[in-house]
């Protein structure tokens, strides 16, 4: 792996004042890498994909530091006290992007506060139901949704989480009412929903597909604009009758805001390489790599702010 660092070019060193010191010097001792949820979990899992090839690309310690609780703010809260040094970095998923929309306790604005080093893997969502629902499609859904007048419900894991945001934009846009139940993660709310206690829930789809193929759940429909690989059959919400309508599940890198230009590009560099290597699709689980560039991540986090902020006032979430 530590060809990676002798392929940078050079004129990468020439990019700001004293970058070629920073490049040549970084890093000279471990760095930290927050995950802001238990281990084992998806962004657990890929923040020990990254760590392991920028430890063999640098030569040095990428340590991990899971952070869970209050849907990952613990973790993004202590990341943007660091010090913008590069010694500190942050996976964060999608939601980074909104629970300031319903968490007074945020301490971090996505946009002025970190600064991005890269999108690592997005993927499509999967709008499931127990199959004791009588729907078996997006359309006969919202019909009986718009039958039930809320007694309807669907799970999230957790409140401000792009799950959650993903529903409520598709009730803002079909106009139907669906009770939300929170839960303090995915797992126990797709088993809440497997086990036929909620009605439906907008799940990662390598999470959905094990239960729909075993016939637990029915996927009436996947969030990206266009249909997957992993359940081919099952249409958009945007072909069911929503046109537009996306919600994606990424996972991106982050310095503090601050970080010396020199070390963002770097990393930058070594994660794009990292995602192009064969063994990434393996150890990712088939998730999409993107391995785009800081200003590409940018112009993301803010459209996603822009979006969710829309969502969340439509729904009148209030941060609490």
């Amino acid at each position: 792996m530590a060809r990676f660092a002798a392929a940078l070019p050079f004129v990468m060193m020439l990019t700001a004042p004293g970058a070629a010191l920073a490049q040549s010097e970084y890093p000279v001792k471990p760095v930290r890498l927050i995950v802001p949820s238990s281990p084992g979990g998806g962004t657990d899992t890929i923040g020990r994909f990254l760590a392991h090839y920028l430890a063999a690309a640098l030569g040095q310690q990428f340590v991990i530091d899971n952070r869970a609780g209050a849907a990952g703010l613990i973790g993004y809260n202590l990341a943007v006290r660091a010090p913008a040094d590069g010694y500190t970095l942050v996976i964060a998923p999608t939601s980074i992007t909104s629970l300031h929309l319903v968490y007074r306790n945020s301490q971090f604005n996505a946009e002025l506060d970190f600064a991005p080093i890269s999108q690592i893997v997005a993927s499509a969502q999967a709008l499931v139901v127990h199959p004791s629902v009588p729907a078996r499609s997006l359309k006969e859904l919202v019909a009986l949704a718009g039958k039930s007048a809320g007694d309807l419900a669907y799970a999230s894991p957790g409140e401000g989480s792009v799950p959650h945001l993903a529903v409520e934009q598709l009730k803002m846009m079909a106009g139907i009412d669906l009770r939300h139940v929170p839960y303090k993660g995915v797992a126990p709310g797709l088993t809440d929903v497997v086990g036929g206690r909620v009605a439906a829930m907008i799940v990662n789809v390598i999470s959905a597909k094990p239960h729909v193929d075993g016939g637990r759940l029915t996927a009436v429909a996947v969030t990206s604009l266009k249909r997957v690989e992993a359940m081919p059959a099952v249409p958009t919400v945007a072909e069911s009758g929503y046109p537009g309508y996306e919600a994606l599940q990424w996972f991106g890198l982050f310095a503090p805001a601050g970080t010396p230009r020199a070390v963002i590009s770097r990393l930058n560099q070594l994660t794009v390489a990292a995602l192009r290597e064969p063994e990434a699709k393996k150890r990712l689980a088939g998730e999409d790599p993107i391995g785009n560039s800081p200003e590409e991540f940018a112009k993301v986090i803010k459209a996603e702010v822009a979006r969710w902020t829309k969502v969340a006032r439509a729904a009148k979430l209030e941060p609490r």
